[in-house]
Protein backbone atom coordinates (compact mmCIF):
# COMPACT_ATOMS: atom_id res chain seq x y z
CA UNK A 1 0.00 0.00 0.00
CA UNK A 2 2.38 2.09 0.59
CA UNK A 3 4.59 1.52 -2.26
CA UNK A 4 1.43 2.69 -4.29
CA UNK A 5 0.85 5.85 -2.64
CA UNK A 6 4.95 6.80 -3.06
CA UNK A 7 4.31 6.08 -6.98
CA UNK A 8 1.13 7.90 -6.88
CA UNK A 9 2.93 10.67 -4.99
CA UNK A 10 6.52 10.42 -7.67
CA UNK A 11 3.55 10.69 -10.82
CA UNK A 12 2.32 13.93 -9.17
CA UNK A 13 5.75 15.38 -8.42
CA UNK A 14 6.89 14.26 -12.19
CA UNK A 15 3.45 16.54 -13.75
CA UNK A 16 3.76 19.33 -11.33
CA UNK A 17 7.09 19.99 -12.17
CA UNK A 18 7.05 18.99 -15.81
CA UNK A 19 3.58 21.87 -15.81
CA UNK A 20 6.63 24.49 -14.16
CA UNK A 21 9.27 23.52 -17.52
CA UNK A 22 6.19 23.91 -19.61
CA UNK A 23 5.36 27.28 -17.87
CA UNK A 24 8.48 28.54 -19.24
CA UNK A 25 8.34 27.57 -23.20
CA UNK A 26 4.64 29.18 -22.97
CA UNK A 27 6.24 32.37 -21.77
CA UNK A 28 7.88 32.36 -24.38
CA UNK A 29 6.02 31.08 -27.23
CA UNK A 30 3.58 33.67 -25.75
CA UNK A 31 6.07 36.81 -25.81
CA UNK A 32 7.01 35.85 -29.52
CA UNK A 33 3.24 35.55 -30.64
CA UNK A 34 1.90 39.12 -28.67
CA UNK A 35 5.02 40.97 -30.09
CA UNK A 36 4.64 39.67 -34.25
CA UNK A 37 0.83 40.29 -33.32
CA UNK A 38 1.46 44.12 -32.47
CA UNK A 39 3.94 44.59 -35.25
CA UNK A 40 1.54 42.95 -37.80
CA UNK A 41 0.95 46.63 -39.85
CA UNK A 42 5.14 47.47 -39.74
CA UNK A 43 5.81 43.67 -40.95
CA UNK A 44 3.24 43.77 -43.94
CA UNK A 45 3.81 47.47 -45.32
CA UNK A 46 8.17 47.34 -44.69
CA UNK A 47 8.85 43.37 -45.00
CA UNK A 48 12.41 42.13 -44.88
CA UNK A 49 13.27 46.00 -45.86
CA UNK A 50 12.72 46.89 -42.15
CA UNK A 51 15.44 45.10 -41.13
CA UNK A 52 17.88 46.47 -44.30
CA UNK A 53 16.29 50.29 -44.41
CA UNK A 54 18.65 52.71 -42.61
CA UNK A 55 15.88 55.55 -42.28
CA UNK A 56 14.09 56.47 -39.54
CA UNK A 57 11.60 59.55 -40.55
CA UNK A 58 8.21 59.26 -37.93
CA UNK A 59 6.94 61.94 -39.62
CA UNK A 60 7.70 60.67 -43.73
CA UNK A 61 6.56 56.72 -42.55
CA UNK A 62 9.78 55.32 -43.23
CA UNK A 63 11.33 53.08 -40.83
CA UNK A 64 14.02 51.30 -41.30
CA UNK A 65 15.99 49.23 -38.29
CA UNK A 66 19.44 48.48 -39.54
CA UNK A 67 21.08 51.40 -37.46
CA UNK A 68 19.64 49.87 -34.21
CA UNK A 69 20.54 46.68 -35.04
CA UNK A 70 24.39 47.79 -35.63
CA UNK A 71 24.45 49.64 -32.53
CA UNK A 72 23.25 46.54 -30.26
CA UNK A 73 25.57 44.13 -31.98
CA UNK A 74 28.29 46.20 -32.06
CA UNK A 75 28.41 47.87 -28.94
CA UNK A 76 27.74 44.66 -27.05
CA UNK A 77 30.68 42.55 -29.02
CA UNK A 78 32.88 45.52 -27.80
CA UNK A 79 31.86 45.20 -24.39
CA UNK A 80 32.34 41.26 -24.78
CA UNK A 81 36.11 42.24 -26.24
CA UNK A 82 36.41 44.63 -22.77
CA UNK A 83 34.94 42.69 -20.26
CA UNK A 84 35.80 39.05 -21.02
CA UNK A 85 40.10 38.84 -20.42
CA UNK A 86 38.54 41.29 -17.17
CA UNK A 87 36.30 38.78 -16.00
CA UNK A 88 38.22 35.69 -16.72
CA UNK A 89 41.38 37.26 -14.72
CA UNK A 90 38.61 38.29 -11.71
CA UNK A 91 37.47 34.90 -11.59
CA UNK A 92 40.64 33.09 -11.59
CA UNK A 93 42.67 35.53 -9.01
CA UNK A 94 39.42 34.85 -6.37
CA UNK A 95 39.40 31.14 -7.40
CA UNK A 96 42.70 29.90 -7.31
CA UNK A 97 45.18 32.50 -6.39
CA UNK A 98 43.82 35.40 -3.86
CA UNK A 99 44.67 34.26 0.25
CA UNK A 100 41.17 32.61 1.75
CA UNK A 101 40.82 35.60 3.89
CA UNK A 102 40.00 38.02 0.67
CA UNK A 103 38.14 35.52 -1.56
CA UNK A 104 34.81 36.46 0.04
CA UNK A 105 35.27 40.25 0.33
CA UNK A 106 35.93 40.14 -3.41
CA UNK A 107 33.77 38.04 -4.60
CA UNK A 108 30.87 39.94 -2.59
CA UNK A 109 32.02 42.71 -3.91
CA UNK A 110 32.04 41.69 -7.81
CA UNK A 111 28.36 40.31 -7.07
CA UNK A 112 27.45 43.86 -5.64
CA UNK A 113 27.94 45.27 -9.17
CA UNK A 114 25.67 43.31 -10.53
CA UNK A 115 23.35 44.80 -8.08
CA UNK A 116 23.74 48.82 -8.83
CA UNK A 117 20.76 49.86 -10.96
CA UNK A 118 21.13 50.81 -14.22
CA UNK A 119 20.09 53.85 -14.00
CA UNK A 120 23.19 54.94 -11.67
CA UNK A 121 26.00 53.41 -13.93
CA UNK A 122 23.96 55.96 -16.82
CA UNK A 123 24.93 58.91 -13.96
CA UNK A 124 28.59 57.84 -13.47
CA UNK A 125 28.71 57.75 -17.50
CA UNK A 126 27.19 60.70 -17.69
CA UNK A 127 29.60 62.33 -15.47
CA UNK A 128 32.56 60.43 -14.95
CA UNK A 129 32.81 58.38 -17.92
CA UNK A 130 31.42 60.56 -21.13
CA UNK A 131 34.39 63.50 -19.78
CA UNK A 132 37.22 60.91 -19.28
CA UNK A 133 36.09 59.81 -23.21
CA UNK A 134 36.43 63.37 -24.30
CA UNK A 135 39.68 63.79 -23.24
CA UNK A 136 40.65 60.43 -25.04
CA UNK A 137 39.12 61.39 -28.04
CA UNK A 138 40.59 65.19 -27.96
CA UNK A 139 44.17 63.32 -27.32
CA UNK A 140 43.94 61.81 -30.25
CA UNK A 141 46.46 62.24 -33.09
CA UNK A 142 45.39 63.29 -36.31
CA UNK A 143 47.00 60.81 -38.01
CA UNK A 144 44.55 58.20 -36.08
CA UNK A 145 41.97 60.16 -36.75
CA UNK A 146 41.82 59.44 -40.73
CA UNK A 147 41.34 56.04 -39.80
CA UNK A 148 37.35 55.05 -40.17
CA UNK A 149 37.57 53.57 -36.31
CA UNK A 150 38.48 57.05 -34.92
CA UNK A 151 36.61 59.27 -36.73
CA UNK A 152 33.79 61.86 -35.38
CA UNK A 153 33.68 65.11 -33.41
CA UNK A 154 34.68 64.52 -29.75
CA UNK A 155 31.91 64.62 -27.93
CA UNK A 156 32.02 62.15 -25.10
CA UNK A 157 28.87 60.69 -25.51
CA UNK A 158 29.29 57.83 -28.50
CA UNK A 159 30.20 54.13 -29.00
CA UNK A 160 33.14 54.33 -26.95
CA UNK A 161 31.66 55.22 -23.84
CA UNK A 162 28.32 52.91 -24.24
CA UNK A 163 30.51 49.72 -24.85
CA UNK A 164 32.88 50.78 -21.11
CA UNK A 165 29.86 51.09 -19.37
CA UNK A 166 28.45 48.13 -21.01
CA UNK A 167 31.54 46.00 -20.51
CA UNK A 168 31.67 47.31 -16.69
CA UNK A 169 27.65 45.77 -16.11
CA UNK A 170 28.87 42.33 -18.11
CA UNK A 171 32.17 42.07 -15.84
CA UNK A 172 30.06 40.77 -12.78
CA UNK A 173 27.52 38.05 -14.68
CA UNK A 174 30.83 36.84 -16.58
CA UNK A 175 32.82 36.56 -13.55
CA UNK A 176 30.54 34.96 -11.14
CA UNK A 177 29.79 31.74 -13.38
CA UNK A 178 33.37 31.39 -14.59
CA UNK A 179 34.44 31.67 -10.86
CA UNK A 180 31.75 28.80 -10.00
CA UNK A 181 32.76 26.87 -12.75
CA UNK A 182 36.68 27.07 -11.61
CA UNK A 183 35.53 26.28 -7.88
CA UNK A 184 33.71 23.34 -9.30
CA UNK A 185 36.77 21.19 -11.41
CA UNK A 186 38.00 18.28 -9.36
CA UNK A 187 40.79 19.26 -7.38
CA UNK A 188 42.24 15.73 -8.80
CA UNK A 189 42.70 18.09 -12.25
CA UNK A 190 45.42 20.25 -10.51
CA UNK A 191 47.19 17.78 -8.51
CA UNK A 192 47.58 15.38 -11.59
CA UNK A 193 49.24 18.80 -13.36
CA UNK A 194 51.56 19.18 -10.47
CA UNK A 195 51.67 15.76 -10.40
CA UNK A 196 53.47 15.82 -13.95
CA UNK A 197 55.59 19.07 -13.32
CA UNK A 198 53.56 21.52 -13.91
CA UNK A 199 53.59 25.32 -13.07
CA UNK A 200 51.18 27.17 -10.87
CA UNK A 201 50.07 29.00 -14.19
CA UNK A 202 50.05 25.41 -16.00
CA UNK A 203 47.97 23.81 -13.50
CA UNK A 204 45.22 27.04 -13.87
CA UNK A 205 45.34 26.11 -17.72
CA UNK A 206 44.60 22.57 -16.76
CA UNK A 207 41.21 23.96 -15.07
CA UNK A 208 40.40 26.49 -17.58
CA UNK A 209 40.77 23.67 -20.26
CA UNK A 210 38.19 21.43 -17.94
CA UNK A 211 36.01 23.90 -17.87
CA UNK A 212 36.08 25.51 -21.01
CA UNK A 213 31.97 25.03 -21.93
CA UNK A 214 30.91 26.96 -18.77
CA UNK A 215 32.97 28.82 -18.97
CA UNK A 216 32.58 30.02 -22.85
CA UNK A 217 28.83 29.81 -21.22
CA UNK A 218 29.68 32.45 -19.03
CA UNK A 219 30.82 35.12 -21.50
CA UNK A 220 27.95 33.91 -23.84
CA UNK A 221 25.96 35.19 -20.39
CA UNK A 222 27.33 38.45 -20.42
CA UNK A 223 26.66 39.33 -24.05
CA UNK A 224 23.22 38.46 -23.65
CA UNK A 225 23.12 41.18 -20.71
CA UNK A 226 24.55 43.24 -22.94
CA UNK A 227 22.34 42.87 -25.67
CA UNK A 228 19.24 44.14 -23.83
CA UNK A 229 20.79 46.95 -21.96
CA UNK A 230 18.66 50.32 -22.13
CA UNK A 231 19.40 53.11 -19.54
CA UNK A 232 22.86 53.16 -19.35
CA UNK A 233 23.79 52.64 -23.12
CA UNK A 234 21.05 55.34 -23.77
CA UNK A 235 22.49 58.05 -21.34
CA UNK A 236 25.83 57.92 -22.82
CA UNK A 237 25.85 56.22 -26.55
CA UNK A 238 24.42 60.03 -28.36
CA UNK A 239 21.02 58.25 -29.65
CA UNK A 240 22.04 59.46 -33.18
CA UNK A 241 20.32 56.26 -35.98
CA UNK A 242 23.71 55.83 -38.25
CA UNK A 243 25.72 52.86 -39.42
CA UNK A 244 29.20 53.64 -38.52
CA UNK A 245 32.11 51.83 -37.11
CA UNK A 246 33.71 54.83 -35.52
CA UNK A 247 34.20 54.60 -31.90
CA UNK A 248 33.67 58.30 -31.67
CA UNK A 249 30.22 58.67 -33.58
CA UNK A 250 27.24 58.65 -31.46
CA UNK A 251 25.34 55.85 -32.28
CA UNK A 252 21.86 54.30 -31.33
CA UNK A 253 20.77 50.92 -30.07
CA UNK A 254 17.33 48.62 -29.94
CA UNK A 255 16.55 48.99 -26.40
CA UNK A 256 16.86 52.82 -26.56
CA UNK A 257 14.95 53.77 -29.31
CA UNK A 258 12.26 52.00 -27.56
CA UNK A 259 12.53 53.35 -24.51
CA UNK A 260 13.20 57.19 -25.81
CA UNK A 261 10.51 56.94 -28.64
CA UNK A 262 7.74 54.58 -27.31
CA UNK A 263 6.01 58.02 -25.58
CA UNK A 264 5.71 59.75 -28.56
CA UNK A 265 4.59 57.27 -31.42
CA UNK A 266 1.03 58.64 -31.52
CA UNK A 267 0.59 57.36 -35.19
CA UNK A 268 -0.30 53.91 -35.41
CA UNK A 269 2.47 52.58 -37.68
CA UNK A 270 5.09 54.35 -35.40
CA UNK A 271 4.28 52.13 -32.93
CA UNK A 272 4.01 48.92 -34.49
CA UNK A 273 7.51 49.96 -36.07
CA UNK A 274 9.38 50.09 -32.07
CA UNK A 275 7.08 46.87 -31.27
CA UNK A 276 8.61 44.96 -34.04
CA UNK A 277 12.43 46.63 -32.56
CA UNK A 278 11.49 44.74 -29.64
CA UNK A 279 10.23 41.12 -31.50
CA UNK A 280 14.00 41.90 -33.24
CA UNK A 281 15.32 42.29 -30.03
CA UNK A 282 13.84 39.30 -28.79
CA UNK A 283 14.67 37.05 -31.79
CA UNK A 284 18.54 38.35 -32.21
CA UNK A 285 19.09 37.24 -28.20
CA UNK A 286 17.20 33.85 -29.05
CA UNK A 287 19.29 33.34 -31.74
CA UNK A 288 22.64 34.42 -29.90
CA UNK A 289 21.61 31.41 -26.87
CA UNK A 290 20.84 29.26 -29.75
CA UNK A 291 24.54 30.16 -31.38
CA UNK A 292 25.86 29.80 -27.47
CA UNK A 293 24.37 26.62 -26.65
CA UNK A 294 25.13 24.74 -30.11
CA UNK A 295 28.90 26.00 -29.28
CA UNK A 296 29.10 24.60 -26.04
CA UNK A 297 27.55 21.15 -27.84
CA UNK A 298 30.14 20.93 -30.18
CA UNK A 299 32.83 21.73 -28.13
CA UNK A 300 31.56 18.78 -25.69
CA UNK A 301 30.71 16.29 -28.28
CA UNK A 302 34.46 16.80 -29.43
CA UNK A 303 36.19 16.32 -26.25
CA UNK A 304 33.97 13.18 -26.06
CA UNK A 305 35.23 11.33 -29.54
CA UNK A 306 39.21 13.10 -28.50
CA UNK A 307 38.76 11.39 -25.44
CA UNK A 308 38.76 7.85 -27.02
CA UNK A 309 41.99 8.49 -29.16
CA UNK A 310 44.22 9.17 -26.30
CA UNK A 311 46.66 7.24 -25.37
CA UNK A 312 46.64 4.99 -22.37
CA UNK A 313 48.10 6.91 -19.29
CA UNK A 314 47.35 6.93 -15.42
CA UNK A 315 44.04 8.53 -14.87
CA UNK A 316 46.33 11.77 -13.39
CA UNK A 317 47.87 11.82 -16.32
CA UNK A 318 45.52 11.87 -18.70
CA UNK A 319 43.28 14.17 -16.89
CA UNK A 320 46.25 16.90 -17.21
Amino acid sequence: MSKRVSSRDDRKFRIATGAFAALVLLIVIGIGFELTRQSLLSIEKFGFRFWTGKTWDPVAGEFGALPFIWGTLYSSALALLLSTPIALGIAIYISELSPRLLRQPLSYLTELLAAIPSIVYGLWGIFVLVPLVRKLELATPDWLKAFPLFKGPPLGVGMLSAAIILAIMVIPFSSSVAREILKNVPAAQREAAYALGATRWEAIKVAMSYGKTGIIGAVMLGFGRALGETMAVTMVIGNSPQVAASLYAPQYTMAAVIANEFTEAADELYLHALIEIGLLLFVITIAVNCVSRLLIWSMKKRTIIARPAAPMLAPEAEAA
